[in-house]
């Protein structure tokens, strides 16, 4: 049977070893205890924030020893409740660990500890003359160790790739304490195995980032950028193919939202309507220049190829930073709609990207056969297969929620799709899991998690 941790016997190892303030027992302050999504939990025991890794490896060693399970915190901007502590268990805070260590541009490598922000690690590279190219709506609050974690993907995997394609090399702690040194700085090393994938994605179940070597970009020295409408999907993956041959790879983004998430939007962030007309489809794309004058005349013409041909209906080309950061509100303005249309359920899915457009529409069916007082909203990703759909005010029974959730997932798994394309599986997606890997492959699963974390004291009852 699994060890019961003595509670009091934690807390004064802990406090002996670290002290009050790194070590914060009692009620917690009440923005460790959820995330982003409707995933509730309960009081931990304890809140511990390490400013080292040497720190953290000497409380995971405390928390082995006792049998305490840990649950690891980012900028808990999650969706899935992945970082969601159960009462009586420990949070380890990474606030603190937030250095940028090194920025190397003639290597084209970033060094952090795991909890730096990423708008802050954006703008660090930037001011160096160099693009960290992982981005997503919340950069201003998420993590560089929860974007690991999650392998979170966002506005530019189209051109640059998962966060698991910015990582060079990482540092983890695994559940005894033990440090595992991958800081691997270099594109080509086959010494072996390449363990920090294990490490990418896992959701924190498996060991805890603590450092991570991040790939840099060259500098775009400009960026053009265009909102235009089509009349629907198939129209959109056209024009997504006319644009990526005309600019030899260079489409940044593509970012699709169908007029009910536009439309809502604009409405919660109080934003400016980028049409006096209103269209079915609108999609949201830029390319990032490395002679602006030359490759913005580029991106114009491809634009007016693509109305002449018919696959766009209209177009709203941004003339300046400020128009081209009016026109991306439009597409991060999600948080305000959660808030204002709470509860709501978020469902981050992806299929294969010749069949978004039928996958969308078949959802959209189910929804409104079952729940037609439900509004729900469509956006995602097109170049990636990235679907997100937003049920607003949604009941909150459990079998109301059941059934919310099959009407969507169930066209998923038809599609041989994933439940869950960028923000993980935490809390919320677990019961759907078999719907996207098969039971060999949850069992290989549960095999490495059984081996790296023998206790099961690493975010129990995540993922797996």
């Amino acid at each position: 049977m699994p060890h019961t941790p003595d509670p009091r016997a934690v807390i004064d190892e802990l406090r002996a070893a670290f002290g009050a303030d790194e070590v914060l027992a009692g009620d917690a302050n009440p923005r460790y205890l959820k995330d982003w999504s409707t995933a509730t939990g309960g009081t931990p025991l304890a809140v511990l924030r390490p400013r080292s890794t040497e720190a953290l490896s000497r409380m995971l060693a405390i928390c082995h020893a006792h049998g305490q399970a840990v649950v690891p915190q980012g900028g808990l901007s999650g969706l899935v409740g992945g970082a969601v502590p159960a009462a009586g268990e420990v949070v380890v805070s990474l606030e603190r660990m937030n250095a940028i260590e090194a920025i190397d541009t003639d290597s084209g490598t970033v060094t952090v500890q795991a909890g730096a922000v990423l708008q802050t690690v954006q703008e660090a590279c930037r001011e160096a003359g160099a693009l960290l190219a992982v981005d997503l709506g919340a950069r201003g609050s998420c993590q560089i160790g929860g974007n690991v974690s999650t392998n979170a993907g966002g506005n530019r995997v189209i051109r640059y790739g998962n966060t698991r394609d910015s990582v060079l090399g990482l540092e983890v702690v695994l559940a005894d304490g033990t440090v595992l040194s991958m800081m691997n700085r270099m594109v080509k090393n086959n010494a072996g195995m390449d363990l920090k994938h294990l490490f990418i994605g896992s959701e924190g179940v498996l060991g805890i980032v603590t450092r991570v070597v991040l790939k840099l970009q060259p500098l775009p020295q400009g960026v053009s950028t265009a909102l235009v409408a089509v009349q629907d999907f198939t129209a959109a993956l056209r024009f997504l193919r006319h644009a990526q041959q005309s600019l030899s790879g260079q489409v940044s983004a593509f970012e699709i939202m169908w007029r009910d998430y536009l439309d809502t939007a604009i409405a919660a962030n109080r934003l400016r309507k980028p049409f006096a007309t209103d269209y079915p489809v609108y999609v949201l794309t830029d390319m990032h220049c490395g002679q602006p004058e030359t490759d913005a005349q580029r991106f114009e013409a491809m634009l007016e190829a693509a109305i002449e041909a018919g696959w766009i209906l209209d177009a709203a080309v941004a003339q300046s930073v400020a128009d081209a950061e009016a026109l991306w509100a439009i597409r991060d303005g999600v948080a305000e709609i959660l808030r204002e249309a709470a509860p709501t359920l978020n469902f981050d899915v992806s299929v294969p990207v010749a069949k978004i457009g039928e996958c969308a529409a078949r959802v959209r069916e189910n929804l409104a056969r079952d729940w037609p007082q439900l509004k729900a909203l469509f956006f995602g990703h097109v170049g990636d297969g990235n679907l997100h759909v937003v049920v607003c005010k949604v009941p909150e029974d459990a079998a109301s929620v059941h059934a919310i959730e099959d009407a969507v997932y169930s066209v998923v798994r038809d599609y041989a799709g994933s439940i869950s394309a960028e923000h993980g599986i935490g809390l919320l997606k677990r019961d759907w899991l078999a719907y996207s890997r098969s039971a060999a492959e949850l069992a290989l699963m549960r095999n490495l998690k059984h081996s790296l974390d023998p206790r099961g004291i690493l975010n129990p009852g995540k993922m797996l």
